[in-house]
């Protein structure tokens, strides 16, 4: 029989070899670290720029860890702080990426214009220069299944929200919501992330419908619609409001939503209330 000090030592190895043990599988049950902060801005690496237009990129942002992730529940948004001309602008953003397919980093599609705030500060970024971010923020937080059948209407950019919630819907085989999408634009060439919402619609074509608007469409080969988003268009288009377990999400230029609002309340949809919330059936982002 070992002696009592013998003994001893080799209780304290084995905890100790226990305690390492426990340590590495919390470690690795713990899943990915979510960086975001929602009363704390944040500063976050350009690491990739990817132009899509002649003014519209997907900018991709580096996060501390390789395994982070943004920490942004579906729907919701982040708040951008730029500081212009001595004066400090926030605008809201919504990422393209998700935090089930993006670890490491977070992508946003901006779309800038010459007398923009912080969609002009974007264009001038550099690799290496930095953004402000915080969050998350929203009124809105998508769940599948919560939902039967999702009609969505977006003008631009406004697609970013209706695309983050478009692929994680795609990309969960028991979510079986239903989605009509109704997507304008001024020009084919301004037509974002039509790639991948073809491919999203050519793989699970009964689940996913889009329909594309253009107010100058080519003169040749446009099997898409013209011109602006109407009542008679949302009708063909758009789930019946009367049917359970429908909403419309809308997110695009003011006078755009402002329009598709009354058009809805004329199909029969709820009126949309000042400031949208999850259970509202008609959601403005």
């Amino acid at each position: 029989m070992a002696s009592p000090e013998v003994q001893i030592v080799c209780t304290v190895v084995i905890l100790l070899v226990f305690a390492v043990v426990g340590g590495l599988v919390a470690q690795n049950n713990s899943g990915p670290k979510t960086v975001l902060k929602k009363d704390e801005f944040q500063k976050f690496t350009l690491i990739l720029k990817t132009s899509l237009t002649h003014n519209t990129a997907v900018y991709r942002f580096g996060l501390p860890g390789a395994n982070d992730v943004l920490g942004l529940p579906i729907g919701q948004h982040i708040s951008i702080r730029g500081v212009i001309n001595g004066k400090e602008i926030v605008r809201s953003y919504t990422p393209t990426s998700l935090d089930t397919d993006a670890q490491g980093y977070f992508e946003l599609l901006i779309k800038s214009y010459p007398q923009g705030n912080v969609s002009k500060m974007f264009s001038e970024l550099e690799i290496g220069d930095t953004i402000e971010v915080r969050g998350p923020k929203g009124f809105y937080e998508y769940a599948p299944n919560v939902f039967k059948h999702i009609g969505m209407v977006a003008g631009g950019t406004g697609i970013s929200p209706m695309y983050q919630i478009i692929k994680a819907i795609a990309s969960d085989p028991t979510d079986k919501t239903k989605v009509s999408l109704i997507y304008g634009n001024q020009s084919e060439e301004d037509i974002l992330l039509k790639a991948e919402l073809d491919t999203i619609v050519k793989t699970r074509p009964d689940q996913f419908h889009v329909y594309y608007l253009l107010d100058n469409p080519p003169k040749e080969g446009w099997k898409g619609g013209v011109g602006y988003v109407t009542q008679d268009i949302m009708k063909t288009h758009l789930p019946n409001p009367k049917e359970e377990g429908t909403q419309l999400l809308v997110c695009g230029p003011l006078g755009m939503v402002s329009a598709v609002k009354r058009s809805a309340v004329a199909l029969g949809y709820e009126k949309a209330k000042p400031i949208s919330k999850m259970g509202d059936q008609v959601f403005v982002f």
